[in-house]
C-alpha cells in the first residue's frame, strides 16, 4: 500500500514536471497570478502602511524611502493601496467569474440537453445579450443599480453569462449522443441525473479554460467602471479609481500615481491570459502527444 501511494505521488510530480517546461509561459502566468492572490489574502499583513491613513505633509512624495511607490495627493501609500486594491480587484473578478460561470453552465445544459423551444428562446436572448458589448452592459446594470461590490459583481458576471452557456451548449450537443449516454438511457437512468453525472463533468474542462481567461477581461471591466466612477466606492482603495484620480491632473507632474495601478492592472490580467491558454493546452486532447 504504501509503495503505491509512493508511485503515485511520484507520478504526479513528474507530470507536474513535465506539464511546467512544457508550458513555461503557463508556469510564469501562474506566478504572477499567485502573487497577486497572496497579497490579495495577506494584504492587512504584508501593506506597510495604512491605505486609508492620509498626511498632508507627505502629498505627492516621490517613491523611496517609506513611500515605496509614492504618496498619492492626499499623502497615501500608493504600494499599501495598491495591494489592499489586488484584494478588490480580484474579488471582483473571482465572484463574477464565478457567478457568471455557474448560471452559464447550467443554462448551456439545460439547452444542449433539452433543447426543443426552450433552447430556440434562451438562444434568442443570448444573441441580444452578446450584441452588446461587455462594457456597455456592465455600465447599463451598474448605473441601475448602484455602485458598490455586490453590485460591481452582479454588473459584470451577467453579461458573462451568454458565451459561458454557448460554449457549455456547444459541447452538451455532443455529449448527449455519446455510447455511454446512450447506455446510460437504456438502463432507465433518469434524464436529469444523465445530464449532472455523465454529461456536466465532461464539460468542466472547457469550462475551467474559459473562466481562466475571462478573469482578465473581468478586472478590466472592473478597473474601466471604477474609472468612470461607477464601480467600487470609496474608501475601498481600487486600481482603477486610483488611475481617475490621478491620470488627469498628476499624469506629468506625479507620474508614480498613474505608472503602477497601470502596471497592477497590466500584469494581472497578462498572468490570467497566459495561465488561461496553457489549461487551454494542455487539456486539450488534440494537443497531447
Amino acid at each position: 500500500m504504501t509503495t503505491n501511494v509512493n508511485t503515485m505521488k511520484f507520478s504526479f510530480m513528474d507530470n507536474v514536471l513535465y506539464q511546467a517546461k512544457r508550458y513555461p509561459l503557463g508556469v510564469a502566468g501562474a506566478i504572477i497570478m499567485t502573487v497577486f492572490v497572496f497579497a490579495a489574502l495577506f494584504a492587512t499583513t504584508v501593506a506597510p502602511l495604512d491605505p486609508f491613513s492620509t498626511n498632508a505633509k507627505a502629498s505627492l512624495a516621490k517613491p523611496g524611502g517609506v513611500f515605496l511607490m509614492g504618496a498619492d495627493m492626499m499623502g497615501r501609500d500608493v504600494f499599501s493601496r495598491l495591494i489592499h486594491g489586488a484584494r478588490v480587484s480580484l474579488a471582483v473578478a473571482l465572484g463574477a467569474t464565478c457567478i457568471g460561470s455557474g448560471f452559464g453552465a447550467v443554462i448551456g445544459l439545460a439547452c444542449g440537453y433539452i433543447g426543443g423551444w426552450f433552447d430556440l428562446l434562451v438562444q434568442r436572448v443570448t444573441e441580444v445579450m452578446q450584441a452588446l458589448p461587455l462594457l456597455v452592459m456592465a455600465l447599463v446594470i451598474t448605473a441601475s443599480l448602484g455602485p458598490s461590490l455586490p453590485n460591481t459583481i452582479i454588473a459584470i458576471a451577467i453579461p458573462l453569462i451568454p458565451t459561458v452557456s454557448r460554449v457549455v451548449r456547444s459541447n452538451v450537443l455532443s455529449l448527449r449522443e455519446m455510447p455511454y449516454v446512450e447506455a446510460a438511457k437504456a438502463i432507465g437512468m433518469s434524464e436529469w441525473r444523465i445530464a449532472a453525472i455523465h454529461v456536466l463533468p465532461n464539460t468542466l474542462a472547457p469550462l475551467i479554460v474559459l473562466a481562466t481567461a475571462q478573469l482578465g477581461s473581468t478586472i478590466l471591466t472592473e478597473a474601466s467602471l471604477s474609472f468612470l466612477g461607477l464601480g467600487v466606492p470609496e474608501p475601498y482603495p481600487s486600481w482603477g479609481r486610483m488611475l481617475s484620480e490621478s491620470a488627469a491632473e498628476y499624469v506629468r507632474t506625479a507620474p508614480w500615481l498613474v505608472i503602477f495601478p497601470g502596471l497592477a492592472i497590466s500584469l494581472v490580467v497578462f498572468g490570467s491570459n497566459l495561465l488561461g491558454d496553457a489549461l487551454r493546452d494542455a487539456l486539450d486532447p488534440r494537443q497531447r502527444d
